[in-house]
């Protein structure tokens, strides 16, 4: 808990230190235009990537299969387009990598361990 408290309060305060700092560099209008086409660039590419994630669900729901990988590669997409609709550059970052396999595949070991070990905690009450 105390990881989401200082994610919440440092990564904020980056994100506008460095928003501030290319605002001086390359000027306010460029910045903003930037923001503004990673926000644009990101709702069309989650887009186009969630209708392909739901589509490939509803294949492997039609093979009979379960939709593990597929819920994942969507929660990514998912999750990745917030970051992109979020300003600021390093959530742009984050957001942009999760959109695309090739670093998908990067974040999925870490993810498929933390909900392995959040599975193996978690207390199951049956009534």
């Amino acid at each position: 808990m105390k990881w989401i408290f200082l994610a919440l309060l440092l990564v904020p305060t980056l994100e506008l230190a460095i928003l501030i700092w290319a605002g001086g560099a390359i000027g306010f209008f460029p910045t903003l235009l930037i923001i503004v086409g990673t926000g644009l660039l990101g709702a069309f590419l989650a887009k186009k990537q969630g209708l392909k994630a739901i589509r490939d669900i509803q294949e492997s729901f039609n093979r009979f299969e379960p939709p593990g990988d597929h819920l994942l590669k969507a929660a990514f997409v998912l999750v990745g387009g917030v970051m992109l609709l979020t300003p600021g550059f390093i959530s742009d970052a984050i957001g942009l990598s999760l959109l695309f396999a090739p670093t998908q595949k990067i974040y999925k070991p870490f993810i498929m361990k933390l909900l392995n070990n959040k599975m193996k905690n978690a207390r199951i009450i049956v009534r």
